[in-house]
């Protein structure tokens, strides 16, 4: 005869077999894989070196388009789309690198910290037609070691913005005047732990910003936005790894159309999201091909649009932290991500 306990310890058998059993397995986020079309000369310095890039689009002629990318020990180079250097420029040790096209010219503005206690922007001009960096100054942006870099232009280019991102995840957002080499701080923001890469989307007035170990914010970039910002997305261990990096927007159209694009340094990927609704689309990795693949990812940039042969879709820039035998950039054909996630 069946007992009232009988009754108990059969109820729960199922309970007591799922908590003895293996755990399931957490099924795996796909990744597709795509492959460089071009990378640059490695930077002179080693180890720990090459960290950011940013790019510029030549619409007369848009395989004339420039990189310029950090050397964090020495300086700033500017690359063709061959990858070959045009210039070198001793910067000092710059992080990241930021640039914006204005009708009073191509600004480009780094994170340097020299001064490990006192932030400063670098700024310089880019002669598009010499293919060189000349230097305007350097702008204060207060207490701190500078690790993140980003710039805002307003639609007309009249007013350029900076934000510039502490190691310690104080974001400041700094007026630039680069007739003068000055700033003025115009709101402070401030993460929890080590944050570094950012990016604006100026169609939207949109700041992303990349905490490592945490994941993905975002902040109305007007200056008299709020100050608490929005949790894009957060460090799983699949779609995104520890530590979040470089951070890009894929722009499509002229509204919020397109993705933005963060570097899973932890797993050598990259994420996808798409700007409309912050929704997870897809994840990448640049393998190895023609030339090699990247892995400790850094800095990214992309743009959209012609960059002539090659590069007709749109054009990737990736540092790759363990090229042989001294880091550099990867290029990538935009068009190509986008098939291999099957992006419209």
């Amino acid at each position: 005869m069946m007992t009232m306990r009988s009754v108990c310890l059969l109820a729960l058998l199922p309970v007591l077999v799922a908590a003895c059993a293996e755990p399931a397995a957490v099924p795996a986020v796909r990744t597709a894989s795509v492959t460089a079309d071009a990378e640059t000369t490695a930077v002179k310095t080693s180890d720990d070196a090459a960290d950011d890039p940013a790019i510029w689009r030549n619409a007369a002629n848009p395989a004339a388009s420039l990189i310029v990318g950090t050397d964090k020990k020495a300086g700033l180079y500017v690359y063709d789309l061959a990858g070959k250097v045009r210039h070198f420029i001793d910067a000092g040790r710059v992080n990241n690198v930021d640039l914006v096209d204005t009708p009073q010219g191509v600004i480009v503005a780094a994170s340097d910290r020299s001064d490990e206690a006192n932030a400063h922007i670098a700024l310089f001009r880019l002669d598009t037609q010499a293919a060189r960096l000349i230097p305007i100054g350097r702008v204060p942006a207060g207490a701190g070691e500078a690790y993140g870099m980003c710039l805002w232009a307003t639609p007309t280019g009249s007013a350029i913005t900076a934000f510039i991102v502490m190691k310690d995840g104080t974001i400041r957002q700094i007026e630039l005047d680069t007739a003068s080499a000055t700033g003025r701080t115009v709101r402070t923001m401030k993460l929890a732990t080590q944050s570094e890469g950012c990016v604006v989307d100026p169609r939207t007035a949109r700041l992303y910003v990349a905490e490592e170990d945490v994941g993905i914010w975002r902040w109305d970039a007007r200056a008299s936005g709020p100050v608490r910002p929005v949790k894009l997305a957060g460090v799983d261990g699949k779609r995104l790894v520890a530590d979040v990096e470089g951070l890009a927007i894929a722009a499509d159209g002229a509204g919020n159309g397109g993705w933005l694009v963060a570097s899973s340094q932890g797993d050598n990927a990259y994420a996808v999201y798409r700007l409309a609704d912050d929704r997870f689309v897809g994840r990448f990795r640049i393998a190895a091909g023609t030339f090699g693949s990247t892995q400790e990812t850094d800095g990214i940039a992309v743009m959209t649009g012609d960059f002539g042969a090659g590069f007709g879709g749109g054009l990737m820039v990736a540092q790759d932290g363990e090229n042989v035998p001294t880091q550099n950039f990867k290029l990538v054909g935009w068009a190509k991500v986008k098939a291999a996630l099957r992006l419209p």
